[in-house]
Formats: structure tokens, sequence, C-alpha cells
């Protein structure tokens, strides 16, 4: 994440794409530096798999040159409210959100989701890989943390050919880890992301309406309300005044 290679085998990036503002704005962020885009939205059994309609949405309105959606079940796995009968924590006061790790941490997820990212980028040829974390107005995910970025980058760079013949270290781009979600959001405008096609939701309906109540919607409102924009969410009956 900290190193800029000067020896890129190309101008393709990888990027992870789950249909959610973060995402989306990571997606842009790689346009705007000049890479050619390849979105990656994993199907993981989550509760919330309408956000891959909004990974659909999303891929096609910023122009990806492929999207590939794949599946990988981790339901057979469970221990996370978004892929097991768990319930999905509501009403959470913004403060609070963040200070311990919630039942909707999916284990091992982003290492899941950037190991086939790597795996992509390497039948590319790609030097590149984009992943929407955030460290600051988060859900307390140990996964979205710079460390654990570091510690990534450091192993592919003993992973795969390209780190192992030292023609060009594979790096991981979180653009978004230091950004508040208000910072996100402006910047997600700035780079000319629609964020009403986005989705954040962890209980949407079959429809797509977000809660307006867990922890990520929670988080968005906040957002939209310090960035003082209006809120495009589409909210469930009865959801959009809390």
């Amino acid at each position: 994440m900290k190193h800029q290679s000067t020896d890129k085998l190309n101008r393709h990036a990888v990027v992870l794409l789950s249909g959610g503002l973060d995402s989306a704005t990571a997606l842009a962020e790689a346009r705007a530096r000049g890479f050619e885009l390849y979105a990656l939205t994993i199907r993981y059994g989550q509760r919330h798999e309408v956000e891959i309609d909004a990974a659909q949405r999303v891929a096609e309105a910023l122009g990806v040159a492929q999207h590939v959606i794949t599946d990988l079940d981790l339901r057979v796995f469970g221990g996370s409210a978004l892929t097991d009968e768990i319930d999905v924590p509501k009403d959470t006061a913004p403060d609070n959100i963040g200070r311990e790790i919630p039942v909707t941490y999916v284990p091992a997820r982003n290492t899941i989701f950037l190991s086939l990212a790597m795996a992509w980028a390497e039948t590319l040829r790609a030097s590149d890989i984009f992943i929407g974390v955030n460290a600051l107005d988060y859900s307390g995910y140990p996964d979205c943390r710079p460390e654990f970025i570091d510690a990534f980058e450091r192993l592919a760079a003993v992973a795969t050919k390209a780190g192992v013949e030292g023609k060009a270290p594979l790096e991981i781009h979180a653009p978004l880890i230091e950004l508040t979600k208000s910072e996100i959001i402006l910047r997600g405008i700035e780079l000319g992301v629609d964020h009403g096609m986005t989705l954040s939701c962890y209980d949407p309906s079959t429809e797509g309406a977000a809660c307006g109540r867990c922890d990520a919607c929670v988080l968005r409102r906040k957002g939209f309300e310090e960035a003082g924009v209006p809120d495009p969410t589409r909210y469930q009956a009865g959801a959009e005044v809390m």
C-alpha cells in the first residue's frame, strides 16, 4: 500500500466491487488514476445479495472493461449475521459502532476476497488491486485496517510469480482507508459516482430498499448528514425518519 512501483506490468487494475458506497468510490478512484477497470464481485451467500444488482449497475455506469461475478458460499462456515441465522444488529448509536468487532463481521472475508483478486490480477498481468476498506467511520472489522492491507501486500510479494521474479510487486490500493464516511461521499461526488445506485444495507428488503437501522445504514446516513448533501438512499417504509 505504501510503495509506488515504477515497473508496472500494465495499467489494468482489479477492483473489489460489492455494490456499496465505498467500493463504488474505490472503483471511480481507480478510473481517475487512469487504470483500465476489471471489477470483481463475490456472491458469498450474504443475506444482502441484492447488493450484486447494485454492483452491476455501478460497473456498467463506470465503464469497466470486464465485470466478473463469482460464487463462493461462505454459509458453509456461518459465524456471521450476514451468512448465518443470526440477527443483524439494529439501532446502534453511531458513537458505539466500531468499539468492538460486531456479529456482522464475516470471518476472513477480505483475506479471501483479496486472494481471489490477486489470482485474477496474475492472469491479467496486472500489478494493482483496489479495495474500498475504511478504518475511520467503519464497523470495527479487523480486515479493514492499514495493518491488514500492509500485511497482505507483503504476502503477495512472496505468493505471486511476478513478486518472486521481481518483475512488478503487487500493490494493494486502499484509497479510502483514512477518510471519514462524509469525505468518501464528497470524493465520490467529485468522481461522478451516483450514490443512488449503491447499496450499503446489511438487511435490505428483497426489492433492495435499505432498512435504515443496521450499522451500515447508520454510518451511511451519518455520512450524508455530515457531508451536507441529500441522501439518495431508498429506505423501507417508516425508516426515512429516525
